[in-house]
């Protein structure tokens, strides 16, 4: 049986005590974040639930106390020189910690990074499969191993490993460089209209603003007559200014206006197709890399024909297939692949040798492959780039790494590992940890979902609230006892029949559908899909079914396409009204179009009724430690008027831009506005501080004598936003902002939180109110992936309560959605399947959530079903569904 909960009143930073027998983590006086002098006795060898509303402090506890303690101590036994070449988190503020195993942590991941990171190499079998092809493949007729040692190096014979992967120099297609396609300039595109001059804009592949003024000026100072027709130009003068490498150097001399005295400088002229070739393969800024795609051609690569590989890497095969064809097949084909491969005539053929490694090598990939497939991941290829995969994919790739590892005694400490997860595909993901506590591990997991929650043999839940109105533990114990702590929020919805989602007053019956035909790409293969406009529309389907292929690539490419019909290039890159993404830097141009496999669609109808394309994902809001939620807002802008606005600062000739920490005038000397500072300690873990000089308030005294009602402007930026509401009640946006963000379950977040520490939940809210509280502008199209992903149900129903905020002021919104409690309060499901990979990308059932439920034979029905008919019991009457 496992350990009753403690007294509620243990005393806190009680002192160390020995692990002894009783199979308890013991925590005393964990002090991290918000958390409150909490004392808590975790038992061990069991799958444990940490849950709670949004910021209550669960992650605070099992990630920045219990596994942060265990890396420090495994670091203190390593060499302090080796030390001080890892990177130390710092150590958690907690009294004392007994009882505590090694840890491994599997954290959520936004996919992202470069198309060289795939399935394969995440999940190591890419390292197994290159060494069968290397040890038992099968070289063309008359060149074996032994013929080619006379074109490799000498221990390439037989070929190496290295020379099967086209991120080594040894087996990337000389010609493409490994990437399967070649991207060059169309000399064509370069110039837009070329009865403009160059200085009314003839040459689009330029950048905007100063900087195409600038190679303007610098053209003129060459001797070239920028206020001709473009086509007047010599031809010769024409092709060297679009194409040219060289890069002259002069002495600008601006033309002098009325407004300001320009001073001469010296620029560097870049050509246009210099600069196209520049910014893609350099840029980190995607509307900028855009940009520059648009004036490139892509085509596969003559050479390998888009296989990526040395042609001499291509004519080895097993069981008569090249490596690229096996990379390209889903992980369960794979399996069946090597199966056959054991017995293949050309493996038999092998010398004894070879084919005893043969075997062992598919027998090692079998293993690894049989891992990923219970994981539900079989829909996957290895070939498959890790940037187009969800979070929970990329851990249940790393979670089969440690499946495999058979380690024993080891504390996993899980981050929401049902993210992205069907139902149906939760259940092998329990299975799995039901797995890794077989093997006698202990398995620690941050969860919200109930399946998860309930399967679980022991949770602790943290609240009641969020940030201070959170940090205790509310009930430790069994998992099925929770349902009667008073308390607690979560014990609401872990009830046979949770507390539905809000939706509307009434149906909702739509007048206009907005129809995509014979879309293809990925695993989808001339579908035809319908959104009804004026409506929540829920995507669903098992993961991989397709669906945010259908919607985020293919339902979204043909919106954008239509609003940016007829406009040029810089047209586009300028305009970022019509498009939102997911940051400041791709604002004005969706991230699909920087991918090189484009979802193509026939033919669209009702796209004239969109407006406005707004993409909401869960990428973070900023990159750096001075991004924060003020800031990217914007209500920061009015704060700092605010304060401008004061008389002390009109006496003092102190502007808005005196009031940013980002700036000379206004910010600390000494941190430079961050408002604290690092100290290195060499092999001891990184220590932060507030900042001396400051003491943590990131301006200097000069700006701090400025107060609003007796608070300075760092004080505001240290208010939570639910204390910001209140002081900022009269300070319009601020204050609708502020009210926004409350609604939406964010009102324990302060105002100068580092946007790096969010969640991908709560990025993805705060770009959701960064667009409620903007003026309607016609009718908008709002795509949102998976938004209840590391949200508790209880800020669900608050999100989706904004989400029908959004469709009762006339627009439209579509969600990709597994969870049911929002499935079930959309007015329309589109379900996609029935299976994962090739199995699925079809709509399988669509109509009103009842209608889906009712259609049976997939899984969403299945399990929608199920949910509908609990709710109908606890109710006593048939649900009431829009």
């Amino acid at each position: 049986m496992a350990p009753s909960a403690p007294p509620a009143s243990a005393p806190s930073h009680t002192a160390p005590q020995d692990a002894g027998d009783d199979g308890l983590i013991k925590v005393r006086g964990a002090d991290e974040h918000n958390l409150r002098h909490v004392d808590v006795d975790v038992p061990r060898d069991q799958v444990v639930a940490f849950t709670g509303v949004s910021g209550s402090g669960k992650s605070s506890l099992a990630f920045a106390t219990l596994y942060a303690e265990a890396q420090q101590r495994y670091l203190e036994s390593v060499s302090p020189y080796a030390r001080r070449l890892i990177d130390q988190g710092a150590a958690p503020r907690v009294g004392s910690i007994t009882g505590l195993p090694p840890a491994v942590a599997l954290r959520q991941q936004h996919s992202g990074g470069s198309t060289r990171s795939t399935v394969g190499t995440v999940s190591r079998v890419s390292n197994v499969l290159r060494m069968l092809y290397s040890r038992a493949g099968t070289y063309p007729a008359g060149r074996t191993p032994e013929d080619l040692a006379g074109t490799f190096p000498r221990d390439a014979a037989p070929l190496d490993s290295d020379s099967f992967s086209p991120n080594t120099a040894v087996g990337a297609c000389p010609t493409c460089s490994g990437l399967g396609r070649l991207h060059t300039v169309d000399d064509g595109k370069l110039v837009g209209d070329d009865s403009l001059s160059i200085r009314e804009g003839a040459i689009a592949a330029w950048p905007g603003a100063w900087q195409g003024k600038n190679y303007r000026d610098i053209l003129a100072e060459l001797g070239v007559d920028i206020d001709v027709p473009f086509r007047d130009l010599p031809a010769a003068r024409r092709e060297w200014l679009l194409t040219t490498d060289e890069q002259p150097t002069v002495t600008v001399h601006p033309v002098r206006d009325a407004h300001r005295v320009q001073r001469s400088y010296q620029g560097t002229y870049m050509s246009p197709r210099r600069w196209v070739l520049h910014t893609f393969a350099t840029s980190k800024a995607a509307h900028l890399r855009a940009k520059a795609a648009s004036f490139m051609t892509q085509e596969v690569c003559p050479t390998c024909h888009g296989k990526r590989l040395n042609p001499r890497a291509l004519e080895v095969t097993v069981a008569g297939q090249d490596i690229s064809a096996a990379t390209s097949m889903p992980l369960t084909q794979l399996s069946a692949f090597l199966e056959s491969a054991r017995d293949h005539p050309d493996t038999v053929a092998l010398p004894a040798e070879r084919r005893q490694a043969a075997h062992a090598l598919v027998s090692g990939l079998q293993e690894q492959l049989g891992t990923l497939v219970d994981l539900g991941l079989g829909y996957l290829a290895t070939g498959r780039a890790t940037s187009t995969l969800s979070s929970g994919e990329l851990q249940r790739l790393h979670m089969a790494t440690q499946l495999r590892s058979g380690l024993f005694g080891v504390l996993y400490v899980l981050d929401e590992p049902s993210a992205g997860l069907h139902a149906a595909d939760t259940e092998m993901l329990l299975t799995a940890l039901r797995r890794l506590r077989r093997a006698g591990n202990s398995v620690y997991v941050v969860e919200h979902n109930a399946q998860v929650l309930e399967s679980a043999d022991w949770i602790v839940d943290m609240g009641p609230g969020a940030g201070r109105h959170g940090g205790r533990v509310l009930y430790n114990g069994p998992a099925h006892e929770l349902r009667e702590a008073p308390e607690s929020v979560t014990a609401r919805y872990l009830r046979p029949a949770p507390p539905t989602v809000p939706g509307p007053d009434e149906p909702r019956r739509p007048e206009e559908w907005l129809r995509l035909y014979g879309v293809t790409g990925h695993n989808l293969r001339d579908v035809d899909a319908s959104f009804p406009l004026g409506t929540l529309t829920a995507v669903t389907g098992v993961s991989g079914s397709g669906k945010s292929t259908l919607v985020r690539r293919a339902l979204a490419e043909t919106v954008y396409d239509h609003l940016h019909a007829g406009e040029s290039e810089e047209d586009i890159a300028r305009n970022a009204a019509s498009v939102e993404t997911a940051d400041e830097e791709e604002a004005g141009v969706p991230v699909w179009d920087l991918e090189g496999d484009r979802v193509t669609v026939r033919s669209g109808s009702g796209l004239g009724h969109i407006d406005r394309l707004v993409v909401v994902d869960q990428k973070p809001i900023g990159r750096t430690p001075r991004s924060n939620l003020a800031t990217y807002t914007g209500l920061f802008d009015s704060v700092r008027k605010l304060f401008a606005a004061q008389p002390a600062a009109k006496e003092l000739g102190y502007t808005a831009s005196r009031f940013s920490f980002n700036v000379t005038q206004g910010r600390c000397p000494h941190c430079l506005g961050d408002g604290v500072v690092s100290i290195e300690l060499l092999f001891l873990p990184t220590e932060t501080s507030p900042c001396p000089v400051c003491e943590g308030a990131r301006y200097n005294p000069g700006t701090l004598m400025v107060r609003h009602r007796d608070r300075t402007i760092a004080d505001v930026l240290a208010m939570s936003v639910d204390e910001a509401r209140e002081f900022l009640h009269d300070v319009q946006p601020a204050a609708r902002i502020l009210t926004l963000l409350s609604d939406i379950g964010l009102g324990y977040l302060t105002l100068g939180q580092s946007a790096t520490t969010l969640s991908g939940g709560e990025a993805q809210r705060i770009k959701l109110v960064s667009e409620l509280h903007r003026a309607p502008r016609g009718h908008s199209l709002y795509l949102l992936d998976e938004p209840t992903t590391g949200l508790h149900p209880a800020d669900v129903d608050l999100l989706v309560g904004q989400l029908q905020r959004l469709v009762d002021a006339g627009n439209t919104v579509v969600v990709v959605e597994h969870d049911l409690r929002t499935v079930a309060a959309a007015d329309w499901v589109l379900d996609l399947g029935p299976g994962a990979g090739d199995d699925g990308g079809r709509v399988v059932a669509e109509g009103r959530p009842a209608d889906v439920a009712r259609s049976g034979g997939t899984p969403t029905a299945d399990h929608l079903a199920r949910r509908l008919a609990a709710q109908e019991a606890e109710d006593g009457s048939p649900a009431q569904l829009p």
